[in-house]
């Protein structure tokens, strides 16, 4: 499986043609605790960088963009019922929807975790 991330400090996790959505433990610590999310319905076509879920934390609301283009397949109900998920298992059981990967060459402009770990590190 590849795991990718944004600039935006999404990651996106590929299995085959099913990508996993979420935000990056460094995202949610700047977040602070997270309190609710809003994530998108199954069937809802998303695209590449465009808006896809919400979150917000006792500071703030943010959106989470769609680090690649498809059709949502499943949404985490289980994050909906307890929000502090995003916190405590930001890449992993915190995870926000997964999609039917439309076009699997869109990852090729994405950062792996070394870079991303970089990236973080110069911007902050």
């Amino acid at each position: 499986m590849t795991k990718k991330y944004t600039k935006d400090h999404e990651w996106v996790q590929v299995d085959g043609d099913v990508a996993t959505v979420g935000v990056s433990d460094f995202a949610q610590s700047q977040l602070g605790d997270v309190v609710f999310v809003e994530l998108p319905e199954a069937g809802r076509v998303l695209e590449q960088g465009k808006e896809a879920a919400v979150v917000e934390s006792v500071k703030a609301a943010s959106d989470v963009y769609a680090p690649v283009s498809g059709t949502v397949i499943e949404a985490n109900q289980a994050l909906v019922d307890d929000p502090s998920m995003v916190n405590s298992a930001a890449e992993g059981e915190g995870w926000f929807f997964k999609i039917q990967l439309k076009d699997a060459s869109e990852l090729d402009g994405l950062m792996d975790e070394s870079a991303y770990k970089a990236f973080v590190e110069e911007s902050h």
